[in-house]
């Protein structure tokens, strides 16, 4: 059997390796300074797999009404975290924190250039068969916002860098994408716009030549490892985030620039937890090793978020003001499903004191399990921190998206299908590529701004694609839009 490399989960007490009990401990560390009672529920909790959604709420809700004590909660989490899983390296078994300060090995540094020296590409958004610029895609910009497809922020960001095709040459940035090959990920982009990249994905020959080929096509540079002792050549560029944790953080500081690092590498299942654990590592290395390191994410709109009374009392409006067949029908079916199903998504307003009043969106889908929220609430969690510490974020919420890991999943494959009927716009790959691209040049070129409320950071530009102002909560109404999907492929 071969010996487990890198970051692990730790050993249960029959000496298998579990993602449940350490998961509970990390939720429960985030809340513990909030809540002693909703930490000690967590710990307690049985069969995770299914009773997490609730201390998510839990997590959230305390966030929002102790808003003093958001940054401190992410902290303890983030700990927790660093502090469950090992990372294991010549069969011994060595904290994370120890870990990052003795990488072992070096890597050499490949550059590659692109084919040109050309003025950066124009911003273009590929949606439904059609390319759009200019006033189609400005007219495009206000019929998301007006369907409440995405917040306002959004909206104004996009439009801009409308106004702005100078923000488009990128070639005073140096960009670290950690999963550069990412599907979901803004290499096709950036590589058409002039920028320094850093790229960060596996060592796979065949991920490789895709990375120089969205390279070679455009006029960005990319900077890549290579192992010592390999071909300086991209068949051999790469590094595993998992293994060579440490050395991808200490071949990062030795470049010697500031760095602006996005977070986009994704696993399936627990090995999502692992990645952005190894991720956080990273960016937390650099954060520590230069103060003008700045961190990028892609978060998941299938989350649960405290949101600002505006969002909050719309989804409630919605909610009120079903018709009354609607209301009918929906009665029916809330009494068929046991009460499951249209269930209302915001019921309740939670006072913050002097900082407003707030919501609570709960877009949790069961179906992808807690490994995957623990995966996205980490990245939350560095997110609050760094900000704190002074660091610039780009923190957006990317819409529902056709990635291949996602309609991987027979059940979400036919309710993205069937989403539609509810007001909700799930997006090709293509689209949601070029809006978060474009948001994360908005977010370089312009001041970052100041929220009373921490966890304002997390909504402030959220495109959702409309899941967030659901009057129902979005699980209550999936085997519903699941079915309509399946007609639908029929």
């Amino acid at each position: 059997m071969t010996e487990p490399v890198g970051l692990q989960w730790p050993l249960d007490a029959k000496g298998k390796r579990s993602t449940g009990a350490p998961g509970q401990r990390i939720v429960a560390a985030a809340l513990r300074g909030l809540d002693v009672g909703a930490a000690d529920a967590a710990v307690a909790a049985r069969d995770w797999r299914h009773a997490y959604p609730a201390h998510w709420l839990a997590l959230v809700q305390t966030q929002a009404a102790k808003p003093v004590g958001v940054v401190a909660s992410a902290r303890a989490g983030l700990a927790a975290a660093w502090s469950e899983l090992p990372f294991m390296r010549g069969g011994k078994s060595l904290a994370l924190a120890d870990a990052m300060r003795a990488p072992q090995r070096r890597f050499q540094t490949l550059h590659l250039r692109g084919g040109g020296d050309s003025a950066p590409a124009p911003w273009t958004v590929p949606h439904q068969g059609r390319e759009l610029s200019g006033d189609a895609l400005a007219k495009q910009i206000d019929r998301w916002e007006k369907a409440g497809v995405c917040e306002a922020a959004h909206a104004s960001a996009l439009r801009d860098c409308l106004a702005h095709p100078e923000w488009f040459d990128l070639s005073d940035q140096d960009l670290v994408l950690l999963g550069a090959g990412s599907e979901a990920g803004p290499l096709a982009w950036l590589a058409k716009w002039r920028a320094n990249l850093v790229g960060i994905d596996l060592a796979r020959a065949a991920t490789w030549k895709r990375i120089a080929a969205a390279v070679a096509a455009g006029n960005a540079t990319l900077t890549a490892p290579v192992a010592q002792g390999q071909p300086l050549d991209v068949a051999h560029a790469g590094a595993d985030l998992l293994a060579d944790t440490p050395e991808i953080a200490a071949w990062l500081a030795s470049l010697g620039q500031p760095l602006s690092i996005a977070n986009l590498a994704y696993l399936d299942g627990e090995r999502h937890v692992r990645v952005s654990l190894a991720m956080d590592a990273i960016s937390g290395a650099l954060c520590a090793a230069d103060a003008r390191t700045q961190l990028a994410y892609m978060a998941t709109p299938t989350d649960v978020f405290a949101v600002p009374e505006e969002l909050a009392r719309d989804v409630m409006r919605r909610y009120a003001e079903r018709g009354v067949v609607k209301k009918l029908a929906q009665f029916g079916a809330r009494l068929s499903s046991g009460g499951r199903g249209f269930a209302p998504h915001i019921e309740t307003l939670i006072d913050a004191g002097d900082f407003g009043h707030w919501g609570l969106v709960d877009a949790l889908v069961v179906e992808q399990g807690p490994n995957y929220a623990l995966a996205k609430r980490l990245q939350q969690w560095r997110a609050l921190v760094a900000r704190a510490d002074g660091h610039r974020i780009a923190f957006n919420v990317a819409p529902s998206t056709t990635t291949a890991s996602v309609v991987s999943n027979p059940l979400l494959a036919a309710g993205f299908r069937g989403a539609k009927a509810f007001g909700v716009e799930v997006f090709a790959p293509a689209t949601t590529n070029a809006l978060m691209a474009a948001m994360w040049v908005h977010q370089l070129r312009t001041p970052a701004r100041d929220f009373a409320h921490p966890l304002k950071l997390l909504v402030h530009t959220a495109n959702h694609g409309g899941l967030w102002r659901l009057p129902y909560r979005p699980r209550s109404v999936l085997p519903m839009a699941a079915l309509l999907g399946f007609v639908k492929r029929r």
